[in-house]
């Protein structure tokens, strides 16, 4: 008999305020269950619920039939559910086995098995078709990467239902291709999928049945076949979407500077020569999938990965940024891929982070910052960037959705008066509706004359909001698209 997984009538609620409303949830063995909703649904609550991490307050869960009120991390794991979040959980100065092993490493004679948690590791490598040596370090490798082992650690051990959070937001299109294949496999052996996206062209690629959360209630759910991405859309947001157009083209003065530009730049093996420009007033997508060269290209441009080769100029000047501290001060301004590790100070309220980067420009005396200062930054920002919060400049920033953390360290820079932006998957992890909201705010920004560089492996992304896509892959351009050349075909033939 297939396994079977039921939620009836899920209730929750934290400080008062319920986020669940009595939710249904069918999760059948041999079937994929695409769940979707904006940020603050109510999905990574109800998925907590199932994991064990959360107890709800109200309702039943079924497994097999037998009626159970909750479950706890260790029962849910007895019976077989896995959960992969999208946040990277990791032991990055452990090799790549060590972590694939970890929470499971097999012993022998009382001692670890140091043998059989490198064969497993290549074991579950092999069969992902991924090149990944288990003898890596994982805090050298990229967030893509550091996914694929995430994905690999829970695939070692036998899953009943796989809960799977974003699980492609930093893939390429081909890392994306394997995994679908492996949770195909996972699907034919009788394996419950939970398969939580922002991606919609995902949804009829790799689910049989969808189902809609908006604010803690089901308004969709059934067979994919039954909706269009259209329906889907206006079911999250809970209102009409129109199609994405392409941005309007921009009129450009020959002979213009370009306000950044690399000319024959390497970088190690990273990239070789690279000729790269962006210019006042438009958006230049690097687009390559994970590996191929894009992010290392926009870390050269913030000072954060040494040129071996070639030049750097900004504003005409040849420059050479030793830290990104002096990019900063050049008015080049960052968006790095993972905004937890690498951007955001998560435990600091949303008007430090705002205020971070201009903290040497408005100190008195050298060094005194006074919560009010950053309240007026604060105050100045929120509305205009359309942060959803308690509108409070001492809120912490870790309680906002990743679509409003985004946007919070969009707006340091736009307090730091950048000239030029660089961003590294913008949009990762982040829901349909604040993804239109962040592409309004870079058009809205190149419009002012702010030059933007976006790497993404997301070509949709591409397409909705850049005025010229570079293409790459193996570390060198392979392509430079203008205007209505910039298609979701001419992008995945040309980045293959």
């Amino acid at each position: 008999m297939a396994f079977e997984l039921q939620t009836r009538a899920i209730r929750k609620s934290f400080s008062g305020v319920e986020v669940l409303h009595g939710v249904d949830l069918d999760a059948v063995g041999g079937s994929v269950l695409a769940l979707l909703g904006e940020n603050g649904a109510g999905k990574s609550t109800l998925v907590k619920i199932l994991s064990g991490d959360y107890k709800p307050d109200s309702g039943e869960i079924h497994i097999d039939g037998d009626i159970r009120q909750s479950l706890d991390p260790v029962s849910a794991r007895q019976i077989g559910i896995r959960m992969i979040f999208q946040e990277i959980v990791d032991a990055p100065t452990l090799t790549v086995a060590e972590n694939i092993a970890l929470g499971h490493l097999p012993r022998r004679l009382g001692l670890v098995d140091w043998s059989t948690v490198r064969r497993k590791a290549v074991q579950v490598l092999t069969e992902l078709e991924v090149e990944l040596d288990p003898n890596a370090i994982v805090g050298e490798l990229r967030v893509g990467e550091r996914q694929i082992i995430e994905i690999a650690r829970e695939l070692t051990e036998d899953a009943r239902c796989l809960i799977l959070d974003e699980p492609t937001a930093a893939l390429s299109s081909q890392e994306v291709e394997r995994l679908f294949q492996f949770i195909r496999r996972l699907r034919d052996r009788g394996v419950a999928i939970i398969y939580i996206t922002h991606r919609l062209d995902e949804v009829p690629t790799i689910a049989d049945r969808v189902q809609v959360l908006r604010d803690g209630n089901v308004v969709i759910r059934g067979e994919v076949a039954q909706f269009a991405r259209k329906e889907l859309v206006q079911a999250m947001v809970g209102r009409a979407v129109g199609e994405v157009k392409r941005p309007e083209s921009i009129a450009r003065h020959e002979p213009a500077q370009p306000r950044i530009r690399l000319e024959a730049a390497a970088s190690g093996d990273d990239f070789l020569d690279v000729n790269l420009e962006a210019y006042a007033g438009e958006v230049v997508a690097l687009y390559g999938k994970i590996g191929s060269g894009s992010a290392s290209v926009a870390e050269a441009l913030f000072g954060m990965r040494a040129l071996t080769a070639g030049k750097l100029e900004l504003n005409g000047e040849t420059m050479s940024f030793g830290h990104p501290r002096e990019a900063i001060e050049a008015d080049v301004g960052l968006m790095p891929a993972d905004r937890q590790r690498e951007a955001a100070f998560m435990v600091r309220s949303v008007a430090e982070n705002l205020v971070a980067p201009s903290w040497p420009r408005i100190a008195r005396l050298g060094a005194l910052i006074t919560s009010g200062m950053e309240s007026t930054i604060y105050a100045r920002w929120h509305d205009l960037l359309g942060v959803r919060s308690r509108n409070d400049p001492a809120q912490l920033l870790a309680t906002l959705s990743g679509g409003n953390q985004q946007k919070v360290l969009l707006g340091r820079w736009l307090e730091r008066n950048s000239k030029v932006l660089v961003l590294i998957e913008p949009t990762r992890g982040v829901d349909v509706g604040a993804r239109q909201e962040i592409y309004k705010l870079l058009r809205g920004l190149a419009a002012e004359g702010v030059a933007i560089v976006v790497s993404t492996s997301d070509y949709e992304e591409v397409v909705q909001v850049a005025d010229r896509a570079v293409v790459m892959a193996r570390g060198a351009i392979v392509a430079n698209l203008d205007g209505n050349e910039i298609t979701t075909e001419r992008l995945i033939a040309e980045g293959h």
